[in-house]
Parts: structure tokens; C-alpha cells; sequence
């Protein structure tokens, strides 16, 4: 039989607890640098240059900076819930994942597209920040644009005939004439 020494085991444990805490401080230190490098407390903005933390999105940066959008409205308010905080940022996380998901494992294809639902949204934003003019679409929609439905909402999407809006009409990642780069606006 062995015996086990009282002092042993108090040094065992002590280096247990020293090792555990050490391996606490060092994952919340690279908590904090992954945080810090991804710049994730960005996505918690309206700024649109959070959507260009990824490479990948600076195409859809540059087309809507030389779009008519790119001064007056942000990815935010076209991509966006607008109505509840709580709508908005369930949304932002939904999106975030799949693009995070998208972007870090290379799935995404050359023509990035927009979701079945994130297309809901810009199309139920286009309408309420041109309601003037939807309505007139409306109520003039035999004569020229056609909705297959009287409400805007079920009817054609906006950009299906204005396609250049907000992101020009090329769809590629490389091929977009205005992508020349991230201007800094002052």
C-alpha cells in the first residue's frame, strides 16, 4: 500500500488551480484579441464600413458609395428590419453567422446573392422609404410597370427593373466597373 503525503497533495492541488486559472486568463485573452481582430463590436453599428471587415463585401461597399443610395442611406436601412431594435438585431445576428460561416469556410460563390428573406426586407425598405412613389406605382400599374399583384409588397421587386440600384448591375466580385476601391468619406 502506498501512502499518499498531505503536503503532496496540497502542492497538486495548488498547481491545479495555478494551471486552471493560467488557462482561464490565456482563452480570455484570445477572446479579446479575436474580438479586437475581427472588429466584432463594429457589427453592432449602423456604420456601413462594418460590412467591409470581410473582403469579400467591398464590391457592394464601392458600388453603393457611387450609387445615389451612398449618401443618403446605410446597408442598415435597405437590409435591415427598421421597425423593432428587437427585429433589427436578430436579423444582424442571423445574417452575421451565415456570412461569418459563408466567408470563413470559402462556400460563398463569385456572384454573391441575396437571401429569400434578406430580399423581403430591402424590398419592404424600398417601399416605405419611397411610399410617395410606390403609391403612384400603384395606382398606375396598368399602365406601366406591371405588378403581378396591386400591393407593391407581393408584387415585382423594385430592383428587378431597377437593377443598377444601389450596387450597379454587375453581380461579380472583380468585375464591378466602380470598384475602385474603399473612398474615405469625411
Amino acid at each position: 500500500m502506498t501512502k499518499t503525503n498531505k503536503g503532496g497533495n496540497v502542492k497538486e492541488n495548488k498547481f491545479l488551480v495555478y494551471s486552471a486559472l493560467l488557462a482561464f486568463l490565456i482563452a480570455i485573452g484570445y477572446f479579446v484579441y479575436v474580438v479586437n481582430a475581427s472588429k466584432a463590436l463594429s457589427y453592432l453599428s449602423s456604420d456601413p464600413k462594418a460590412c467591409i471587415n470581410c473582403h469579400v463585401m467591398n464590391t457592394q461597399y464601392a458600388t453603393w458609395q457611387h450609387s445615389s443610395h451612398g449618401q443618403r442611406a446605410t446597408c442598415v436601412e435597405c437590409h435591415l428590419p427598421t421597425g423593432s431594435a428587437v427585429d433589427k438585431y436578430i436579423a444582424k445576428a442571423r445574417d452575421g453567422w451565415n456570412h461569418s460561416v459563408a466567408f470563413t469556410l470559402n462556400t460563398y460563390k463569385n456572384t454573391i446573392k441575396i437571401s429569400d428573406d434578406g430580399a423581403k426586407r430591402v424590398q419592404e425598405n424600398c417601399i416605405s422609404c419611397h411610399a410617395s412613389v410606390t403609391s403612384t406605382l400603384v395606382s398606375n400599374s396598368d399602365k406601366y410597370h406591371q405588378f403581378n399583384d396591386p400591393s407593391v409588397a407581393t408584387g415585382r421587386k423594385c430592383w428587378e427593373c431597377h437593377k443598377g440600384v444601389p450596387h450597379g448591375k454587375v453581380r461579380g466580385l472583380s468585375t464591378v466597373p466602380n470598384n475602385l476601391g474603399v473612398k474615405e468619406v469625411k
